[in-house]
């Protein structure tokens, strides 16, 4: 290409980074170009919400109308922010490379407090400007206040150093992309499972005319297809819902293994508690469109809900459920027993790590008050072993994440590979993560307790049946069948095998938690809904 170009860009400091990557990377293959910095309507007014700005595109528009007038030749935006329709003459000629879409939560170390759920103190003021952000946050921890923050990157943070906030949430794309120093915080680090992002969170969009064919072609250097591919999912299904920045939507596709897969999170505001589906298709074609129904006004949902565990009146899951008017019957059919009342100290002599497989081995094994050295590392299996571990004022240096735990094995044998272990747990444990260690593991299991079966469980009517171990499936089919009708979500792999067993059909969650429980429940069933419903 030889001619010079002008790349427009917001003057924020992550936003003259994009630009100076695309303008790096133009150079690296003989293409020069200079900056022209374009405020934006976003830069301008930071006194008010996302919300109460008028149109799309707070952002974009300013960079959108000089491409227009031809006083520059692209720009480059964060994808989040674009509208999901170019303006006519306007398109997008490449994608970036995905960096990590991951949430942030930084926390003022004075405001710690480990026991609680993301480490936030009880009551704490968290600072966010996004609803989806809001309504994701509060449905995890309804105690936190949440309070608007607007600014770039720096000064977001330089406003929880000065304390006006005990925390806030921020994108870790942009953390990485400054390279910025983060130590005086303490950060917890939200997987796009946890915390659904917005669509095309952690992508740059390179932006030209539509006609400018030379310059399109030149651009493929840059561009990413497989990302594009995935963001076409996201960005279609927020246009679908009609949405902008203010709009509570999380959307996050990845293809794992040759299937794509879509974690999706919607509420009707920040303040309302959100809807969240997990969906796997090996197309993206038409899936947007699918994802749609399922949050309809118009959709029909079951009566009721069977959780064979105890649930509080606070449980992610029985709110997750209850709000959509479905009833919970929530028992456990097991009762769990100590089986040592002393926990000999030799045990835990060269322990390097002590992983849990469940809540209820975290609680029974620090009910023999264990006299731990400060080098010992925790692994669990899930959020709900990971949430245990915090009540008892201690981190999960590794979370396996998934229902597979055989994949679980794998990622926590490449951390611990060669060490020693201690798994306290039940007595005759799975040892599904056991076997994915190497034979220089030293691996000592401890049983804690003992599980027995209730006698006599009493049938349930629920259209939908949840086991949430092998031992509460043994107890229920004892005396009991299922119904025609009823349909079943096993926890995880373990408590599938019981059904696999019995020749029973049954769902599985993408993790084996309360919140994977719940977003299973919410994609169990969906009626058949005309394209002018989903064109809605």
């Amino acid at each position: 290409m030889n001619r010079k170009l002008i790349i427009g860009t917001r003057g924020s400091d992550l936003a003259l980074w994009q630009a100076n990557f695309v303008k790096d990377r133009l150079a690296e293959n003989n293409i020069l170009a200079d900056l022209k910095i374009i405020k934006t309507q976003g830069d301008r007014i930071l006194n008010l919400s996302f919300d109460k700005l008028e149109g799309k595109g707070f952002f974009t528009k300013e960079l959108e109308e000089e491409l227009l007038a031809g006083t520059i030749d692209l720009a480059v935006h964060s994808h989040k922010d674009l509208p999901t329709e170019n303006p006519a003459g306007l398109t997008i000629a490449a994608v970036s490379q995905r960096e990590d879409p991951a949430e942030l939560l930084l926390v003022l170390k004075d405001c710690v407090n480990v026991h609680q759920k993301l480490s936030v103190k009880f009551g704490g003021i968290v600072g966010t400007s996004s609803n989806r952000r809001k309504a994701q946050l509060l449905a995890i921890r309804p105690d936190l206040e949440i309070e608007e923050l607007r600014g770039n990157v720096p000064t977001r943070i330089n406003k929880l150093r000065n304390e006006e906030y005990d925390a806030i949430m921020i994108a870790k794309a942009g953390v990485v992309r400054l390279g910025l120093d983060l130590s005086e915080f303490h950060i917890e680090d939200l997987s796009p499972a946890e915390l659904i992002p917005a669509p095309a969170q952690g992508v740059l969009a390179i932006q030209i005319r539509e006609a400018d064919d030379e310059l399109f072609d030149a651009l493929q250097i840059l561009h990413h297809p497989a990302v594009a591919e995935a963001l076409a999912v996201e960005r279609k299904l927020l246009r679908l819902f009609g949405g902008g920045c203010h709009l509570p939507l999380g959307c996050y596709c990845r293809k794992i293994e040759n299937v794509f897969q879509v974690f999706t999170s919607k509420a009707d505001d920040g303040d309302g508690f959100p809807q969240r589906l997990f969906l796997e298709a090996d197309t993206t074609i038409g899936l947007a469109e699918k994802i749609v129904p399922y949050f309809s006004k118009a959709r029909k949902f079951f009566k009721s809900v069977f959780v064979s565990r105890d649930l509080s009146e606070q449980s992610y899951l029985r709110r997750a459920i209850e709000i959509l008017g479905i009833e919970v019957e929530a028992r456990s059919l097991i009762r769990t027993v100590p089986v040592i009342t002393k926990l000999d100290s030799y045990i835990l002599k060269n322990i390097d790590w002590i992983f849990f497989t469940s809540k209820n081995a975290v609680e029974y094994f620090f009910d023999l008050s264990p006299q731990l050295s400060k080098n010992i590392k925790f692994g669990v299996m899930g959020s709900g072993s990971e949430d245990a571990l915090r009540r008892k004022g201690y981190f999960a240096d590794y979370i396996g994440e998934g229902i597979d735990t055989e994949e679980v094995a794998e990622a926590f044998a490449r951390l611990a590979n060669g060490s020693t272990i201690l798994f306290p747990g039940a007595e005759n444990p799975m040892r599904s993560i056991h076997q994915g260690l190497s034979a220089q593991t030293k691996i000592i299991d401890l049983p804690v307790y003992e599980t027995v079966l209730q006698d006599n469980v009493e049938p349930s009517t629920a259209d939908i049946m949840i086991f949430t171990s092998p031992s509460n499936v043994e107890a229920y089919f004892v005396d009991n069948l299922l119904e025609p009708n009823q349909k079943v979500i096993a926890i995880g792999k373990s408590t599938g095998k019981k059904f696999d067993e019995m020749g029973v059909k049954y769902k599985l969650p993408f993790s084996p938690d309360e919140v994977g429980l719940a977003e299973a429940v919410f994609g169990c069933y969906t009626p058949a809904i005309s394209k002018e419903e989903v064109d809605k």
